[in-house]
């Protein structure tokens, strides 16, 4: 019988960003069962949702032309991409999609392959069953949700309906203890909050965001376990500040070894990196 005390989250929290990005086709098992290889603590991902419903993990909600080929071997352009929203399509045609063969121009060291978009229920089944083999320790997931306000009914369901596929989803698979539910749009945090009190949640700051943390905690309505700012945003009084509140800092996307160390000294609780061989 599995103990009965819930997992502690990291000490440091090392955090391969969409599985590990810099090295791998971001968001595929192959990213994951890298991370792992790096000694992640943390796997970050992004889901969405499709037209029957699904779990799927993508940072995009539709095709993104840097890193798509289709079916018949062709390569889309950027508007002919965003055309495919992924909550219009069923999973069995999503996965239909090469997002591995075609080089990424931002992240040249990518190992390239053929391979789909996984539903969140395959990946976490094969990292589970891909750190037990490899003796790492129980992963933590740290999972956004992909919602907007614009984008209600259009490009996903409205933040409870995303929510309740999601938390059901991970209930299933049996990791919602090891879990921290991340987003920018706080509509979801606030559903999670409400419904699902005991979720870990992880509030995202975009870089160009100058409010003060106190509006967007006070606007958020409650704390979140994690603060999650663009890296740029963390000084000394900040992470201070979290900390007196009992929240944890855990910046984004760090991807340097000097930027690593600089946040480490300002006593940050993990990091996200496109790089985890750089833990």
């Amino acid at each position: 019988m599995q103990g009965s005390k819930s997992p502690v989250f990291p000490a440091f929290s090392k955090e391969g960003h969409r599985g590990s990005r810099g090295l791998m086709p971001e968001n595929t098992i192959p990213a994951m069962e890298k991370a792992i290889d790096c000694g992640v603590t943390t796997l970050e991902m992004d889901v969405v949702i499709s037209k029957d419903r699904k779990v799927v993990v993508s940072h995009d909600p539709y095709f993104n032309a840097d890193i798509t080929i289709t079916p018949e071997g062709k390569q889309l352009t950027k508007s002919e991409a965003s055309a495919r929203v992924l909550y219009g399509m069923d999973y069995d045609s999503i996965r239909r999609y090469d997002v591995g063969s075609k080089l990424h121009p931002g992240f040249p060291q990518q190992q390239k392959m053929p391979v789909h978009k996984p539903l969140l229920s395959s990946l976490i089944r094969a990292a589970e069953s891909y750190a037990k083999e490899n003796g790492a320790g129980p992963m933590w997931y740290n999972i956004e949700t992909k919602t907007s306000a614009g984008g209600d009914g259009v490009r996903h369901p409205a933040p409870e309906e995303f929510v309740d596929l999601l938390v059901a989803l991970l209930k299933e698979e049996g990791i919602l203890s090891r879990t921290v539910i991340q987003s920018f749009d706080i509509r979801t945090l606030q559903v999670l909050n409400r419904k699902y009190p005991s979720i870990k949640t992880s509030l995202l700051i975009n870089a160009n965001d100058s409010r003060s943390l106190k509006k967007q905690i006070d606007e958020l309505g409650f704390l979140p376990f994690v603060y999650s700012p663009h890296f740029k945003l963390v000084t000394t009084s900040l992470v201070r500040d979290c900390h007196e509140k009992g929240i944890k800092v855990v910046p984004w996307t760090v991807n340097t070894k000097a930027d690593i160390e600089a946040m480490k000294v300002l006593q940050v609780d993990g990091i996200i990196s496109d790089y985890p061989n750089l833990f």
